[in-house]
């Protein structure tokens, strides 16, 4: 006989709260990062990390550790052997690492980004010794005041496993193979002060997109809850209730951060066309 396996979910104790509405009017899906850019973009963004090895009766041991990212998105560790995970790599280099979003103190905390990368570290060498010590301190400058340190030394963790939880119900995997090939997002370093900006100064230019753009022509207003290179999620209140959520892409994807600026403006403008 074959067996299934079990449908797990979560235990529902009392009331759920309904869902944010949905948009009333039939809009194109927007393209979204895949999960190997979002893991990218958040580790070309961030030099600290929670780094788990494993200590010799196996036990795992979690350190937090500064990091700087390879062309293809392996981490970069410069670790010493007066620390236990630095003795940990040196008898058993596996070893898997946590990156993520600071978040406003007010926020939920497990409503934000994070991915974890799951390898097997080792020491570079010749070319590939260089390229790590300069991925490494032009992550973090500060660390070539250890140089002159005989216990530390460089390790590069190559990525097998890629797991992005982007918040509630934002999740999903991905192979080392679309790790490594995936670009950094240009935008991932301004997006914070790009959203900030956007919701504080054009409220107006976001309540049209909201309306034209995301389905919502009834919203009241609406804000940016993230900002990528292929566009925006609005969340925008609306009679039939708030956060409703919309996708509006930028007409091209943006290729550098100083371009950010015209794809927002440009859909202002598709917005109030429409």
């Amino acid at each position: 006989m074959t067996q299934t396996a079990p449908q797990l979910d979560h235990e529902i104790v009392g009331e759920v709260p309904p869902p944010p509405p949905g948009p009333l009017l039939v809009v194109e899906p927007g393209r979204r990062r895949t999960a190997a850019e979002e893991a990218r973009a958040l580790v070309a963004t961030h030099s600290i990390c929670s780094l788990a090895t494993l200590t010799a009766d196996g036990d795992p041991w979690a350190s937090l550790v500064s990091y700087g990212a390879m062309d293809d998105g392996a981490p970069v560790l410069y670790v010493s052997t007066l620390a236990e995970h630095g003795r940990n790599l040196a008898a058993d280099r596996r070893a898997s690492i946590v990156v993520a979003e600071t978040v406003d103190p007010d926020a939920d905390p497990l409503d934000s980004p994070r991915v974890t990368l799951l390898g097997v570290a080792h020491r570079p060498e010749g070319d590939e010794l260089e390229a790590a010590r300069a991925a490494h301190f032009a992550a973090l400058p500060i660390a070539t005041s250890y140089q002159g340190f005989g216990d530390f030394s460089f390790w590069v963790l190559r990525v097998r496993r890629v797991r992005w939880v982007g918040g509630y119900g934002r999740m999903d995997s991905a192979d080392a193979a679309s790790y490594a090939a995936a670009e950094p997002d240009p935008v991932a370093p301004v997006a914070r002060q790009a959203i900030a900006h956007l919701n504080a100064d054009h409220a107006d230019a976001l309540l049209a997109m909201a309306r034209a753009l995301g389905g919502h022509p009834d919203a009241t207003a609406a804000r940016v809850a993230r900002l990528d290179r292929y566009g925006m999620d609005l969340l925008a209140d609306t009679p039939r209730g708030a956060d409703a959520p919309a996708r509006v892409p930028f007409a091209e994807p943006v290729a550098h951060a100083d371009d950010l600026r015209a794809a927002t403006v440009e859909l202002a403008r598709r917005a109030r066309a429409a």
